[in-house]
């Protein structure tokens, strides 16, 4: 039995190619039938000659195993068309019009196709490259130059290959973008990832595509935008609407990274996402949850947008996941609440009306997380702008003692913002008398001007607590408190407003205390409300006057003593 030929050379290929289509462009213009159909096929022959000749400068062309499978596809196409001028060219010829025009814009689809993918083969310069198709994987820190090759020779092979091609391709780039994060915004910027996201619905490149597609929404901002802006926010909710468990789970966590722009997030609602999302809340899992939650709490940002969350009911779900979720899951929650406490009275009412500010509480008491615990405490301060629920807050004892708690020990933004609810509060004298060891810090937070509000906010919870006699015994017995009572209270002290200390003398001197008059007496408080008297600072002369006391409290003094 005679041995099988070998196959051409890809050479002998690009040769016959070359040789078929120098006889097809003449040939062409004397068909006189379909002129509009043949002037289409001439003008991309021409383009596909132009190319060839381009192709055979490439100094590794023929290395390139993409072309192994592009040059035959190509040749068979134009004896394809070489039929078909013959047959126009063919008095004899009787077949239907009809046929003949079907078959000459089928022709002209395949050789679009093939001109598509061997213009991209010669742009992408990996025909300039020894080898290029199989180029090692370059390390974290390579030059730009090696990184940028190996990114168009990924995308070709993932635009012209064959199955195995793309599943090949796409396993080097995730590997890419795993082991060098700053290679995604060069992904980016020179691979199409408008191909990349219309791999989604492909069974078999999904999984694949999907990942890279997830890995490059959360990598960095310029990646983010383009994912965005190839519109891939759309097929990636249709991935976390109906896609297997894993890749909802990476969908989402992609949503939530695009989201996280407000010029993004608007189009969440555009596509229909806000009940996509609300059903992973509901149902999916943990970490599916946590993503989606995170979306929604992007969504809520967008003032533009965040009444379709009411409109959707949302807020039962995201009050569910106080206590429902991961960890995450329930940080995020309390952010999303957060928003939307502050955002009026509408989604207030509704969050009271679902039980919120009790989950809020419970959450409160069992997370040890800051940032948890900074989101749990702005919506409670938002919330306890309705009358109901600062009620419910100044009878909760272990509420006030847990801010209480934060204020003495917590980070700076936590005792900001728990100072802003204690001194919205009407407490009793049991729980006032509770908390009395804050006192020290809220002299303390007297110092800082920013944020505003602050000092306001100390100086009105501490004259609170100094309503009643034992705190005002405990505050004038502490050195540190007498001692930054007094440094407010100097005149060349310009960093914190006078009425502020000149107001915690008032409070001390309530009820005529000689034992509290004595220690800012001897403090040197006298001396410096006579100069604030003096600079016609308020209050300062009526301070300055129950702390000298008249002549009765004097007589008191010495038959005490």
């Amino acid at each position: 039995m005679p041995a099988a030929a070998a196959p051409p050379t890809p050479a002998e290929t690009l040769d016959e190619t070359t040789t078929l289509l120098c006889h097809l462009l003449p040939a062409s213009l004397s068909i006189n039938s379909f002129p509009g159909r043949w002037q289409v096929l001439r003008s991309k022959l021409a383009t596909l000659k132009s190319l060839l000749s381009e192709l055979s400068y490439s100094t590794h062309w023929s290395e390139n195993q993409l072309l192994i499978t592009l040059l035959p596809n190509l040749l068979s196409t134009l004896r394809r068309i070489q039929t078909l001028c013959d047959r126009c060219t063919d008095s004899t010829y009787t077949a239907g019009k009809l046929l003949m025009q079907s078959d000459l814009d089928m022709a002209a689809g395949w050789l679009s196709k093939q001109l598509h993918d061997l213009d991209l083969l010669l742009r992408s310069g990996v025909l300039r490259q020894s080898n290029a198709i199989v180029l090692s994987q370059p390390a974290p820190g390579s030059a730009k130059e090696d990184l940028s090759l190996f990114v168009r020779d990924l995308f070709t092979r993932l635009q012209i290959g064959g199955v195995e091609f793309k599943r090949k391709a796409l396993e080097s780039l995730i590997q890419l973008l795993v082991e060098d994060e700053k290679a995604a915004t060069l992904v980016a910027k020179e691979g199409n990832i408008g191909y990349l996201i219309n791999l989604f619905d492909v069974n078999t490149h999904r999984e694949q595509s999907v990942s890279a597609i997830s890995i490059l929404a959360c990598a960095s901002d310029q990646s983010r935008k383009t994912v965005f802006e190839e519109g891939g926010l759309g097929p990636l909710l249709r991935i976390v609407e109906s896609g297997s468990l894993p890749l909802k789970e990476k969908a989402s966590m992609a949503v939530e990274a695009i989201t996280a722009d407000p010029d993004n997030a608007w189009a969440i609602s555009a596509y229909g996402g806000v009940p996509i999302l609300l059903d992973v809340c509901r149902c999916g899992s943990l970490t599916a949850q946590s993503h989606a939650i995170g979306a929604i709490r992007n969504v809520a940002s967008v003032e533009d947008i965040r009444a379709s969350l009411g409109e959707e009911a949302a807020v039962p779900v995201i009050v569910g996941l106080l206590v429902s979720g991961s960890a995450a899951a329930k940080e995020k929650a309390a952010n999303c609440i957060s928003i939307l406490a502050s955002s009026g009275e509408y989604f207030r009412g509704m969050i009271i009306q679902e039980k919120g500010l009790q989950k809020l509480l419970q959450l409160l008491h069992q997370s040890s997380n800051p940032d948890t615990i900074e989101h749990i405490l702005r919506a409670i301060h938002s919330l306890s702008s309705s009358d109901s629920v600062s009620r419910l807050l100044s009878t909760s004892s272990i509420f006030i003692t847990q801010i209480s708690g934060i204020i003495k020990q917590g980070n700076f933004t936590l005792q900001q913002i728990s100072v802003s609810i204690l001194a919205n509060l009407s407490i009793n004298d049991a729980n006032k008398r509770a908390i009395a060891g804050c006192m020290g810090s809220l002299v303390k937070l007297l110092e800082f001007a920013k944020p505003a509000g602050l000092q306001d906010s100390a100086m009105k919870s501490l004259v609170s607590l100094l309503t009643i006699k034992p705190n005002r015994k405990e505050f004038v017995k502490d050195e540190k408190n007498m001692m930054r009572l007094v440094q407010m209270l100097d005149p060349t002290n310009e960093s914190v407003p006078k009425k502020y200390p000149v107001a915690i003398v008032h409070a001390l001197m309530t009820g005529g205390s000689n034992g509290c008059r004595k220690r800012l007496v001897d403090a040197g408080a006298h001396g410096h409300l006579q100069s604030l008297t003096e600079m016609n600072v308020a209050g300062a002369k009526k301070a300055s006057q129950r702390l000298s006391g008249n002549l009765f409290d004097f007589v008191v003094l010495y038959v005490d003593n």
